[in-house]
């Protein structure tokens, strides 16, 4: 058996590990981590897991921890674990982060965009993106894994492969994209209170979000080129999903535009083995009751052949693949098991 210890465990997305690793054939939790809920029973906190779960929380002693697990999963804020890893917490275990902390490359981006100063550096070259369906191989064995954000997860891998066919500019990508009110975490903020809410819809982190230098880094990969974005999130009311709506100009060959056939293969070579990323058929629109709860990614996309441009279409959970079903493929992956394991079910509804 893995054993796993998280830290943050009592937040949303540690909660969602939780609940995931319950049923885990391969995984025990050994601890749970929180700051404000020391020696309280994790199921009193999150009664879903009642008669479930009879452990208490514990700190977040994180070095202390690394010597009595396989893996630790930080579910934590931003600048948490760049301020406490250390080679020794590497080399007792592995550890998945679900911050930003190491998912950019460049400091100096991360510093700009986060608005921190990073206390860990030396630590961002080792760490792999953990973006399952592109960073595979690099992960295997892998000591630091940088756990994608959900809204990065969605739209890298709704635009990726088109980007990397070499099928639209990928210097013409806008993204608009929508989230759960869960997206922002459990701590009690007054913009996310029920009445300030409901029955709206607003843009937040207008030019500024800081998933945009994530997403551009990533899809810059696939195209070998820096690239500039504009990526604009919606707060939507409703507790869970991502839905990205992506749009591109279309590279023309010979004067004419890529055809749908040409698109949808482009989709279908890169994710037709891939488990956890459902192709569409052409035109149809992912929606995020189809894959509330699960690890799923839908995507689909269509032409408009009065503009030359694309629309491009996802769909995910934000707690599920986008942080925390992610966090558990990836430890699938990294500790050499089915990537599926513990995470094939089906996504519910209603």
């Amino acid at each position: 058996m893995i054993k796993v210890g998280i830290i943050g465990a009592t937040g949303y997305a540690g909660a969602e590990i939780v609940r995931i690793l319950y049923s885990h054939p391969e995984a025990e939790i050994v601890w749970y981590g929180s700051r404000s809920y020391v020696d309280e029973r994790f199921a009193s906190i999150y009664k879903n897991m009642f008669t479930l779960v009879d452990d208490k929380c514990l700190d977040d002693n994180i070095l202390e921890l690394s010597k009595q697990v396989d893996v630790i999963f930080t579910a934590t804020p931003q600048g948490y674990l760049a301020g406490v890893l250390t080679e020794e917490i590497l080399s007792n275990c592995k550890v998945i982060d679900l911050s930003a902390d190491y998912r950019i490359k460049d400091v100096a981006t991360y510093e700009k965009w986060y608005g921190i100063e990073h206390k860990s550096p030396q630590f961002i070259d080792e760490a792999v993106y953990g973006l399952c369906e592109i960073n595979r191989d690099k992960e295997v064995g892998a000591r630091l894994i940088a756990n994608p954000g959900c809204y990065t997860t969605c739209s890298i891998l709704t635009a990726y492969p088109l980007v990397k066919a070499g099928l639209i500019d990928p210097t013409s990508i806008i993204i608009d994209a929508k989230s759960g009110t869960s997206g922002a975490g459990r701590g009690a903020k007054l913009p996310n209170l029920f009445c300030e809410v409901n029955e709206s819809m607003k843009a937040y982190g207008v030019t500024s979000h800081r998933h945009t230098p994530e997403i551009e880094e990533q899809l810059g990969y696939a195209c070998g080129q820096e690239i500039m974005i504009n990526f604009t999130p919606h707060l939507v009311p409703m507790n869970r999903g991502i839905l990205v709506t992506e749009y591109a100009t279309l590279v023309k060959k010979d004067g004419k535009l890529p055809t749908k056939e040409q698109v949808m293969k482009a989709y279908h070579d890169m994710y037709d083995d891939e488990f956890f990323v459902r192709v569409l058929e052409y035109g149809e629109c992912p929606e995020t009751k189809w894959v509330e709860g699960s690890n799923f990614v839908d995507v689909s996309c269509k032409i408009d052949e009065r503009t030359g441009r694309i629309v491009m279409m996802g769909a995910l959970d934000n707690l599920v693949k986008g942080a925390a079903g992610q966090a558990v493929q990836n430890m699938n992956i990294i500790f050499g098991l089915d990537e599926k394991m513990g995470l094939d079910f089906a996504p519910m509804f209603p």
